[in-house]
């Protein structure tokens, strides 16, 4: 599975190791992502797809919104993470 945006991702590597992110860009091996605290909309951390575990939930919400250029705010974010808390089931 690609990644895909409103994904959410666990990283593996780095400082941020073992936090949750949802993918809010894609430029080719190298994803954005966002927590909407430490790493908001507005300054998502560029992480190589090696560095990060793909889970295969989306929130959708996020997912419609972004693919329309709609912009996301960091409650949003926070929002979904905390609604897909529970999910932690790897892609790859």
């Amino acid at each position: 599975m690609d990644a895909q945006l409103g994904q959410l991702v666990t990283s593996t590597a780095g400082r941020d190791s073992g936090r949750q992110f949802l993918i809010v860009g894609l430029n080719g091996d190298r994803v954005l992502i966002a927590d909407g605290d430490l790493r908001s909309v507005k300054r998502p951390k560029p992480k190589n797809i090696r560095h990060i575990c793909l889970h295969s939930v989306v929130a959708e919400e996020i997912h419609t919104k972004l693919a329309a250029s709609i912009p996301v705010s960091d409650a949003e974010i926070r929002t979904a993470l905390e609604g897909l808390q529970d999910y932690g089931e790897e892609v790859d």
